[in-house]
């Protein structure tokens, strides 16, 4: 999957806090995510965040 940052994910699984959208700010062998509901930020490995990502949109998407 080709990710890029500043886009919006959604994962399966939603953040503690409930929101299932996170912001992109890291691309490489670990994604950093940015949850869009609490702002906080976490690193994941990239064949994890693979699996789990349901869906993707950019801005330019809009």
């Amino acid at each position: 999957m080709e990710l890029m940052v500043g886009d919006t994910v959604i994962l399966k699984k939603p953040h503690p806090c409930g929101e299932s959208a996170f912001l992109v700010h890291r691309v490489g062998m670990d994604l950093k995510l940015e949850c869009k509901g609490c702002g906080r930020t976490f690193m994941i490995p990239r064949w994890k965040a693979e699996k789990m990502i349901r869906s993707r949109y950019r801005e330019e998407d809009n």
